[in-house]
């Protein structure tokens, strides 16, 4: 039990930077693309608690796999509505993946500097926590891109598949929802995207461990 809490403790903040920045960049994107609708919801920030999901959020601390509030936006004040709304989708997922490349230098600094401190009971626990900002970076990177309701992967295959998806989409997603939440529910996404995650993980590691 005290393993259990600790451990959603120790990931806490990686979760909060997470879904912080990926709404931030779909936010910021959208913006820069003349859709101000985010700004006007109080999107446009790093605050995580403008950007929770309440069951997203808890799904991610429990099994490590979930999402926040999708920021909301307009297309119709894009200039070219299918080009802008692929680029707005894609944003968050980049967003998590300069983060998870940033930490991983933080966290080779870390490890290569701090050899004394590193190898106390609180070095070993910020080491831990430096480690998961990048497994959850990499974990929102991924799952965000399956092409199913309400994830980003789905935005942009309706942006290319046109109206025949959006028809597929539209007659199926409530169930298409209901079956990504039972994956979450029962653990089994982890066998989905765990291979891409840990391959993502052991690739960004081993290029940058060699700088």
């Amino acid at each position: 039990m005290l393993d259990s809490i600790l451990s959603m403790l120790i990931t806490l903040p990686a979760i909060l930077i997470g879904i912080s920045i990926h709404e931030y960049g779909h936010a910021l994107a959208a913006v820069a693309l003349g859709d101000d609708t985010p700004r006007y919801q109080g999107r446009l920030t790093l605050n995580p608690f403008k950007h929770l999901d309440p069951l997203g959020f808890i799904c991610l601390l429990t099994v490590h796999f979930g999402w926040a509030k999708p920021v909301v936006i307009n297309p119709r004040n894009f200039k070219n509505p299918k080009r802008d709304d692929i680029i707005v989708s894609l944003a968050g997922v980049v967003m998590n993946l300069i983060t998870a490349i940033v930490f991983i230098l933080i966290y080779k600094i870390y490890v290569e500097n701090f050899t004394g401190f590193l190898y106390t009971e609180i070095g070993q626990i910020l080491r831990v926590m430096l480690f998961y900002v990048v497994r959850i970076n990499i974990v929102l990177m991924v799952f965000n891109l399956i092409p199913l309701p309400p994830l980003d992967g789905h935005h942009i295959l309706q942006d290319i598949g046109g109206r025949r998806v959006y028809n597929f989409y539209h007659q199926y997603s409530q169930y298409i929802r209901l079956g990504l939440i039972l994956l979450l529910i029962t653990g089994n996404i982890g066998r989905i995207i765990g291979p891409p995650v840990y391959g993502i993980e052991d690739l960004l590691f081993s290029i940058i461990g060699r700088l």
